[in-house]
Order: C-alpha cells, then structure tokens, then sequence
C-alpha cells in the first residue's frame, strides 16, 4: 500500500515548495483535483520542482475538454516529470457539466470509456508516427499533420485512472483504464460489496487480472494529537459527508447501510443553503463507517488495517478544503514510512 497526499485549493507560488516536502516526507504521488483551480497548471510546477514523486489528477473532468486537449497536457507532463504523470479522469455529475460548464451531458459511461481509447490512439500516432485514425460514437480524429505533432517521449506509457461510484463506471474502469479512483465518501462495505466486484467484472471482459490495475482513494481522516483537534476535525468531515450525501450520485453509498432516507432532507436543506442544519443530520455512526481515526502517530497503522486487500494507494483527505499546513508537515513525517514493506 502506497500513501499519497493531496493538492485541493493552492496559491501557484506555493506548490512547488508543497511538492518538495511532499516528495522530502516520502510520499508516493501528490494529487490534484478539479474543484477551484485547474488540476494541471499546478503539476507542471511540482514536475519541476521535484524528482521522485509521481504527479496525477484525482481527478481532471473529461467531458469539459476535447481528448485532443487532454492528450496535449498529459503529453507534456508526462515528458517533464520524466515519466511520472498519472492522469485520473471523471465526469462529475450532470448539473455541474450542463450548468456550470455549459457542456452536453449524455451517456456517461460510454463517452468516457471512448475518451480512453481515443488518448491511446493520439498518443500512439504521436509515438510511432502512424497516421492518426479514431472514429467512435462521440469522437472521430483524422487529422494529424507535422506541425501539430509533438512526436515522440522517452516514456510514453501514461496510467490512466476513472474516477467511479456506481457498477457501470466500475466496470468501465476495469474494462479500459490502468487504476480507478474511488470516491473518498465510502465505506469498506460499499468498496468491498460493489466498487471491487464490478472492476473485476471489467478486468474479466478485457481479460486482464487486478495483478496490474491500481486500486486508488482517498480517506477522510478525524486526526488530531488531542480530543479538541479531533473533535474540531470529526465537524469538518462532517460537513463533507453530508455535502456528498446530499447528492443523488452518491445515494448508493447510503443504501448499502439503510441509511438512504437522510438524502431528501440533506437535498432539501442543500438548496436551502442550511449547510450547518446538513451536518447535524450525520451521526457518529456515519462518521465512523467513513472517517478513519487517530493521532499523528497511529493513523498510518489504521489506515493500513482499514484498506488491506482493499486499496493499493491511499491518500489524505483533509478537510475542510485544506491541505498539509507548516504545522502539521512534521507530525506527518514519519507517516509514509509505516507503509513501506
């Protein structure tokens, strides 16, 4: 089990010092997600400024880009870090692709499981230099003359991951992608009932084995050295849980414990911008089907309990919205270590 961390909310300048000490702690990847910045910008700064530590999206919204444009960026970043990029893609869900991107949304599972073809096809027209020929259902490239092309990289074999909740998209991450990001709001028994079984339905119909395919999540955590930190910690997870539960994607999560019939209220006080009348509606025991606890010192042990057989790489979630702060980096310093064989 590999321990990364994550990169949510960012001031650029201050990445590639984050990427250094995230790279000097001995994380495995530093993440990037789509929420309130462009997830790629900060990674071409880290490919810089660092040079062990792989590079990925957790994720990059897929529909909002043209394959052409995600071949581009995962191209050159995979040349500058020399190898290390790892491009994790994901829908979002359909208001935020119509509503605030102004984007078609339709036939999620398809276009995306298309979206990975149409990347291996550039980028093997790029590598080889083989005439550029893709045409799918959502998607057709024909065109590919010298000017455009960026040619060839000492390693062009770019690991994608989907991000997946529900059975199809599992399975289509099984079928098409080298590793899948599951949705940091789970619980063991979602993952161990539903995400695994459906990816390895997937990895069958490719004939494949999840010898070489990457399991990937994120884990909220309640962690503090203090009853006062974790209680100010056990809140703010809180509220993230009942943001995520307050969506009807998610609603399977909820109903593999009963628990579905919190979702109208949490969807009803969502619109009513009640974001704190949400949180009370989560109980401890939701807290600690999804929330792994502990101190700086013994979380890594936890986490490695809590996922074993069930996760290859693991990272971080800290919330609310924040990342790794000064104070924190070096009770986190020895943490990498503990998942080390």
């Amino acid at each position: 089990m590999i321990l990364d961390v994550g990169l949510h909310n960012y001031d650029l300048p201050t990445v590639a010092s984050y990427a250094s000490n995230a790279e000097a702690v001995g994380y495995g990847a530093l993440w990037t997600t789509e929420s309130q910045h462009d997830p790629f910008l900060p990674l071409a700064v880290a490919a810089t400024s660092t040079t062990s530590l792989q590079l990925g999206t957790a994720i990059a919204l897929a529909f909002i880009r043209s394959p052409m444009e995600i071949a581009y960026v995962a191209w050159d970043l995979q040349k500058a870090s020399a190898g290390r990029f790892l491009l994790g893609l994901g829908t979002q869900v359909k208001a935020h692709n119509e509503r605030r991107f102004a984007v078609k949304f339709e036939s999620p599972a398809r276009k995306l499981r298309e979206i990975v073809l149409a990347l291996r096809t550039i980028w093997n027209c790029w590598q080889t230099g083989l005439p550029l020929h893709f045409k799918g259902e959502f998607y057709s490239f024909s065109l590919m003359t010298p000017t455009f092309n960026p040619g060839p990289i000492p390693q062009p074999e770019i690991p994608i991951y989907l991000a997946a909740v529900n059975p199809i998209m599992c399975r289509v991450s099984g079928e098409v992608a080298d590793g899948i990001h599951m949705h940091p709001f789970h619980t063991v028994k979602y993952l161990k009932d539903h995400v695994r079984p459906n990816v390895e339905k997937g990895l069958r119909a490719s004939d494949r084995s999840t010898k070489n395919f990457v399991f990937a999540t994120a884990a909220f955590v309640v962690i503090g050295d203090s009853e006062s930190e974790r209680s100010e910690s056990a809140e703010a997870v809180k509220q993230k849980i009942a943001f995520y539960a307050s969506t009807r994607t998610y609603e399977p999560v909820l109903a593999v414990h009963g628990w579905e019939g919190i979702l109208p209220e949490l969807h009803r006080k969502s619109i009513a911008g009640d974001w704190k009348g949400m949180t009370r509606l989560i109980t401890d025991e939701m807290l600690d089907a999804v929330a792994v606890y502990g101190t700086y010192e013994n979380i890594g042990k936890r986490l490695q309990e809590r996922y074993a057989g069930i996760a290859d790489r693991i990272r971080l979630y800290f919330y609310a919205g924040s990342e790794v702060s000064a104070t924190a980096w070096p009770r986190l310093h020895a943490l990498p270590k503990q998942f080390r064989p």
